[in-house]
Parts: C-alpha cells; structure tokens; sequence
C-alpha cells in the first residue's frame, strides 16, 4: 500500500498481512504467517515470527524477539499464537512467546500495555489492558496479570501465578503465589505487604473506596481465624460493594499456586 514505509534492508515475507500506514524499519523481519494492524511501527532489527497479530499503533523497538517459539521443551512445532492488542509500546530487547498445545495455544496481550527494556512474556500467558513491565520483568509460562497491574523492575513471577488488576510487583521481588487484585507485593520470596496505594489514588479511586479497601483488607488478613473463613466475613460486611467483590471473587476462584498473604498471617 502507498502509505506504508518498508527499509529496503527489512525482510517482508509475501504471505504476511500488513496494514494501512505500517513503518517497518531498518533489518526487521516479519515472517510468512504475521500480522500488523494499521500504523503498526517496527523502529528497527526487529523480528515478528510464528502466528502473531500485533495490534494498530503499537511501536517495537530494536532486538525484540515478537512470536519465537515457546521456551518449552515439550513444545512439538504445533501451531499456536501470539496476540499483541493496540497502542502498546514494547521496548528493547523484549521477548513473548505464543502458547503451548498444553496451556491453550495461546499468548494474549491486551491494548495499551508498555513492555519496558528486555522484559518477558513467557507462553500461554494472559495480560490485560493498561499493564506495565518496567525493565527485565519476567513472567514465566501460564501466568495472569490484570488490567491496570505494574511490574517493577527485575521482578520474577513463576509459572501458573495470577496478579490481580491494580496490583503492584516491587522492583527485584520474586512471585511465586497469586497476588489479590489492588494488592502490593515485595520481596524475595514475596509477601503481601499491603495494598497499592498510590496506585488507586492515581487513578482516581475515591477516598471511600480506598477506605472501604482498607477496611476490606484488614479483615481479609486478620490473625482470627482461617482466610476462608475470613473471606465469608468479608463477603458478607461488603455485600454489593463492586472493588471488595473483585477480590473475594479472586480468592474464590482459585488457581494453581497459594495466595500471597502478609508475613506471618495464617494461610489455611
């Protein structure tokens, strides 16, 4: 198409599905089975292979590694895929792999997301919308990350592990358990060190629903009794209360690893 701008050095398989006003810089490769929506920008020495569809207006910067196969030794060359949403900003050097036949085929990424220098998604992971990776963040295989969660710098969160939206990963913790939604967590191995903040006031939680959440957390995390028992309380003093309802439907749904609680609060 006219409007597309494609470097004579890039390499455009003929198969691949470009959009309008695509910019493909200087020694990128986009393979056979690839998708870019429309004003998708690769800056430079960026590679989209496999079954991937990136997203209009997203911008990818040199040496990211975008649909590679999964790092997974049980990975046959099945066909899976990789979905990058729209508007997202994927620095250098990141990586994200599609699914795995084993963990449902596929990788998804939603719109808005900024992806900061050498960060990882790894296979058959699910990422909302408006989440931030802050440098060499590294998500393992099967992971969930809710929208609006950040991730700081170095953190590590391991396989099968869900992060609730609005969460917080601090800089160099390492997540091996799920992190309730508008939660905080730090540390190595990390613990629940109380809820984000900052974050809900940035983005305009009203001064009672913090409170609320406030509330909601202290009893949630008590020392009386178990945290199921626990969570029906909770349930039951915040009935019809939306944000308390996000987490106790979190903690109920449950997944493959622990939830991550405060230091010393009791798990059973």
């Amino acid at each position: 198409m006219a409007d597309q701008i494609i470097h004579p050095t890039a390499v455009v398989e003929d198969a691949s599905r470009l959009g309008a006003g695509v910019r493909i810089g200087p020694y990128c490769v986009v393979g056979a089975n690839a998708v870019l929506g429309d004003g998708v920008e690769l800056v430079s020495h960026v590679v989209v292979a496999g079954h991937t569809t990136i997203g209009a207006r997203t911008r990818i910067f040199p040496f990211a590694s975008i649909g590679h196969q999964p790092q997974d030794l049980k990975f046959k060359g099945e066909r899976t895929t990789l979905a990058v949403g729209s508007d997202c900003i994927i620095r250098e050097g990141v990586t994200m792999n599609p699914g795995t036949e084993g963990g449902g085929s596929k990788t998804v990424v939603g719109d808005r997301c900024a992806f900061l220098a050498n960060s990882h998604v790894g296979h058959d992971c699910i990422v909302g919308n408006n989440v931030i990776f802050s440098n060499n963040v590294m998500l393992a295989g099967h992971c969930s990350v809710g929208d609006f969660a950040i991730l700081g710098g170095g953190a590590a969160v391991i396989q099968f592990a869900r992060v609730g939206p609005h969460a917080f990963v601090g800089g160099m913790s390492g997540l091996e358990n799920d992190l309730i939604p508008y939660g905080m967590a730090l540390g190595n191995r990390a613990y629940l060190s109380g809820l984000n903040i900052v974050g809900l006031q940035r983005r305009g939680f009203s001064r009672t629903d913090i409170h609320d959440l406030r509330r909601a957390y202290r009893l949630l995390f008590a020392a009386e009794g178990t945290l199921l028992e626990r969570l029906d309380d909770v349930s039951g003093e915040f009935s019809g209360h939306p944000i308390v309802a996000e987490i106790v439907a979190f903690i109920r749904a449950g997944g493959k690893r622990s939830i991550c609680t405060p230091r010393g609060a009791n798990e059973a």
